[in-house]
């Protein structure tokens, strides 16, 4: 069920007046959020509810079994078992195609040739993100971070909580799973507050990312009979597609979740106004990047040791990222080059230099900030060409095309209204997040700093507007596939 569909805008109110004026229990609201997320994530192919549920039987199991133990070899194995089969099913769902192409093709390289048909496998949608918050859950218990839980309804919930069950927030055991003992009351200003950021994230998604989809598809899918410059363009609204998307669902699943009363973590604080790729990082996919962080990266070493570790750890973290995207070199390539403009600054010791906002208390930064923040911009549109493009060659043509004198010439794309119509809407988007840049998204200072309840309703009524009349044609969340 889509987030920007008719279905979910029937769906969502249902389950809101169940949930508030039906069942009022926190045991009875629990199921009733296990069965939602069922019908939610069934509604796309019921038979991998199966996997959902097989995954939660294993680490509920697990964790009981860690709870009964203290015996070190024990609790290794019961960890072992939930991490084999966790990924185990990622690996199969999502790379099994990958290891077979790469395998044919390794021994072709030889002159040997092996015959063999893809598999046919449909990935499941969400699975990286389910399989890694349960995989939060058993680590932590391992590490007795978290005592396990007893209550199996509470722990399905956390598992399958629809709002960010397909795409994210990953959330923490440690974070979210305790909300689901606690009793909930109606909070009418946290409702509210959910529903200025559902609507900010339904604006950057049906009006930003999908107006920049239609002409990122047609540069990207036909890349051989543009010029550099249309190439550059191409590139330029992929960045502002994948940015308006993600964080628009992230938005959506954050808004949704405060409408239950629940909170989920922040996954995007304005990444495009960094002035470093290490500031880039703590402001992108920021549960995904914690928790590469917390459970690889650390116990890797982390930059701990001498400089062949932290390159070491830099070039795993980032690669094994890419990896987790897809079963592609593309996304292994973006991973490698984002290391690569990482590395500097974790060598020179200037990874942890901007820790605050751009131009904090001030309206506009300083030039040396803005340069900055366009020089990372800059590297960042770049490195989205290799998870935008089809192979790892495609995107070395679209790089070399954009390094050529056709830079400066624009072949002809799409319909001139339109691309006027994708910068109306990247300019719409940049300004009200370069105000809210200090808040929690985009509509959070609005509604704090305009007095005038009459000027805030025209925004947000101006902003409904923009989503009907302009709303792109529906399209599924790019991170659907991952």
């Amino acid at each position: 069920m889509l987030f920007n569909s008719l279905d979910f805008a029937i769906f969502l109110p249902i389950v809101f007046g169940l949930y508030w004026f039906v069942f009022k229990s926190v045991k009875t609201q629990n199921i009733l959020i296990v069965i939602a997320s069922y019908i939610f994530y069934g509604w796309w192919d019921w038979r991998f509810l199966s996997l959902i549920i097989f995954s939660t039987l294993v680490d509920y199991t697990v964790g009981l079994a860690l709870g009964k133990t203290q015996k070190l070899n024990k609790r290794r194995i019961l960890l072992f078992v939930s991490i084999i089969v966790n990924l185990g099913f990622l690996g199969f769902f999502k790379y099994s195609n990958f290891f077979l192409e790469n395998f044919v093709a390794a021994f072709s390289v030889f002159g040997r040739e092996i015959n063999t048909n893809s598999l046919n496998v449909i990935l499941p949608v969400g699975i990286s993100f389910y399989t890694f918050q349960t995989l939060s859950y058993t680590i932590d218990t391992y590490r007795d971070k978290l005592k396990p839980t007893k209550d199996f309804i509470a722990f399905s919930a956390f598992v399958s909580f629809f709002p960010q069950l397909v795409a994210g927030p990953i959330e923490r055991a440690t974070h979210l799973l305790p909300q689901f003992y606690d009793s909930r009351k109606f909070d009418y200003k946290l409702a509210i507050e959910g529903l200025r950021q559902i609507l900010w994230g339904l604006f950057k998604k049906m009006v930003v990312a999908d107006n920049c989809a239609i002409l990122a598809n047609e540069i990207f899918n036909n890349s051989s009979d543009h010029s550099g410059g249309t190439l550059l363009l191409g590139a330029l609204f992929f960045t502002f597609q994948i940015y308006g998307d993600f964080s628009g669902y992230s938005d959506i699943a954050i808004g949704t979740s405060r409408l239950f009363g629940f909170d989920l973590m922040k996954n995007f604080s304005y990444p495009y106004f960094s002035r470093d790729i290490a500031e880039f990082w703590r402001r992108w996919h920021i549960s995904l990047s914690t928790w590469f962080r917390d459970y690889l990266y650390i116990p890797l070493g982390g930059s701990r040791g001498g400089t062949w570790m932290k390159v070491r750890n830099t070039f795993i973290i980032f690669t094994v990222s890419g990896f987790w995207h897809g079963a592609n070199w593309t996304f292994i390539v973006w991973g490698a080059l984002n290391a690569i403009y990482f590395l500097p600054l974790l060598l020179l010791n200037k990874n942890r230099t901007n820790l605050n906002v751009i131009a904090e208390n001030k309206i506009f930064g300083s030039l040396k900030e803005y340069l900055s923040m366009v020089t990372t911009f800059s590297l960042t549109v770049l490195a989205w060409i290799f998870f935008r493009s089809e192979s790892v060659t495609q995107a070395f043509e679209i790089l070399n095309q954009i390094a050529s004198s056709s830079l400066f010439y624009i072949s002809n794309f799409g319909s001139p209204t339109e691309m006027y119509k994708a910068f109306i809407f990247i300019f719409i988007l940049l300004i009200i997040e370069w105000y809210a840049r200090t808040e929690e998204f985009g509509l959070s200072r609005i509604a704090k700093r305009i007095p005038s309840k009459m000027l805030r309703h025209i925004l947000y009524y101006g902003l409904i507007l923009l989503i009907l009349w302009f709303g792109g044609e529906q399209q599924e969340f790019i991170y659907f596939q991952f």
